[in-house]
């Protein structure tokens, strides 16, 4: 200890200092702490946002002056419904033909618009029987003979089933589309319209009011009521003979399926029974046949059958049913229908029209009858043998009937040829019941 305070003594400086360096180190000390806690301490500071008043644009006022007016009710106007004229006489207006086109501007009988003149706008397609069909120019052929009302086709019932259908087809077409009705019974061929007119509400109309009458049953109704007779009108008879090429004395559908080659209808469809007497005779009937005695009992047997009609015809109106339907002035429809094992009076020898005599025709009048705006072309038109239309068959058979090599093969097979050769389609149905199943609204019948 006494080493210690000699020291000081002899050192009085270096004691000194060494006094200040503590001070110093005790003061650093200190004020480090003092540093750290408050740092350590010190609360986080808050941010206010003060408001910025942002400068504010006055509208001005609109330069122009709207009104506002209040919205008043309509008022109800009186509608007039004017009746269209049908069959209204147009001006004739010619338009050149023009080519490439399928359906074409159409080259028609006669070059009237709302005639056969195609727009070329419309290929409408439809179905009807089972067959599609596809064209802007069509026409109908009808059977109302009275084969077509047999019983063993369906009589009254079904005949309204198929002009309901070819109606239906009418109305369905668009209003661009152009068409025509024909109707042949055994004794003449009347059409609708004397050329192709378009499917508007009006000609639609004029065609359910033609077609609905024809071969309808009514109270009263007699032998003689059917055919073309009970059409709607009966001004529009087809009384040229139209004889083309090889035909001499055709009959049935000829005349209606010759007036559609004339008017240039691009789809033609033909809606009968059989394929018919297409013939002519190239040698005598034998006359004195009749003398004999099968001929004396073919007489005899056509008079009883004349006797069998009438009762079987007062039957059917006791129990509110239409009469048969036959010819009863044509001996062998009488004969065949009430003594069918009967010898039958022997045939000339016939000539009978093949499908290729019908379509050589049908090319041979399309040219003939084409559109008279073919002048109006630069050179000479000349003929086509190219077939651009269809041609197609729907045939109402008999049910459960025994065959008939006359009848029924003759028909198939030269309808088959002649719709397939002529870009169509042939179809035959037998009796109500296949007819009820193959329309496109059952349930309504």
């Amino acid at each position: 200890m006494a080493d210690k305070k000699f020291f000081f003594k002899q050192n009085p400086k270096s004691s000194a200092a060494l006094v200040t360096l503590i001070v110093h180190l005790v003061f650093i000390v200190v004020a480090v702490s003092f540093v750290a806690s408050e740092y350590i301490l010190k609360e986080e500071q808050k941010f206010e946002a003060k408001p910025v008043e942002r400068p504010k644009m006055t509208l001005k006022k609109l330069q122009v002056p709207v009104e506002v007016k209040k919205q008043q009710k309509p008022k109800l106007r009186k509608r007039i419904v004017v009746k269209p004229k049908i069959n209204q006489p147009v001006p004739d207006i010619r338009i050149p033909e023009i080519t490439g086109v399928k359906g074409g501007m159409g080259s028609g009988s006669g070059s009237q618009l709302g005639g056969a003149q195609g727009l070329g706008f419309s290929m409408p397609e439809f179905n009807i029987f089972g067959i599609r069909g596809k064209g802007e120019k069509i026409y109908f052929v009808l059977d109302a003979t009275r084969a077509m009302m047999l019983d063993e086709i369906g009589g009254v019932r079904a005949y309204t089933i198929i002009k309901a259908e070819i109606l239906r087809v009418i109305s369905e077409l668009p209003s661009t589309a152009l068409f025509n009705v024909a109707v042949f019974d055994d004794f003449s061929t009347h059409q609708l319209f004397t050329a192709l007119k378009p499917a508007t509400e009006a000609h639609v109309a004029a065609a359910e009011d033609w077609l609905l009458p024809l071969n309808e049953a009514f109270d009263g109704m007699e032998e003689g009521d059917w055919g073309s007779r009970t059409l709607g009108h009966r001004k529009n008879e087809l009384s040229d003979s139209m004889l083309f090429g090889v035909f001499q004395d055709p009959d049935y559908w000829y005349k209606g399926s010759m007036e559609a080659m004339k008017q240039q209808a691009d789809t033609v469809f033909v809606f009968t029974t059989w394929w018919g007497n297409q013939r002519h005779a190239i040698s005598e009937r034998d006359e004195a046949w009749f003398n004999t005695a099968a001929g004396k009992r073919w007489e005899a047997c056509y008079q009883k059958a004349l006797v069998l009609l009438d009762k079987e015809n007062a039957e059917r109106a006791a129990r509110g049913e239409p009469p048969r339907s036959i010819r009863r002035e044509h001996a062998w429809d009488m004969n065949v229908a009430y003594f069918p094992d009967i010898e039958r009076p022997p045939d000339p020898e016939f000539y009978f029209y093949t499908p290729a005599d019908y379509i050589k025709t049908f090319l041979s009048v399309r040219n003939e009858f084409k559109a008279s705006a073919a002048p109006l072309k630069s050179g000479v038109s000349r003929k086509s043998n190219k077939i651009d239309f269809s041609y197609n068959v729907v045939r109402f058979a008999k049910v459960n009937a025994e065959y008939d090599d006359y009848i029924d093969g003759r028909t198939e097979r030269n309808f088959d040829e002649l719709t397939r050769k002529c870009k169509g389609d042939y179809r035959s149905i037998a009796g109500l019941k296949m007819i009820q199943s193959s329309v496109k609204r059952p349930d309504q019948y």
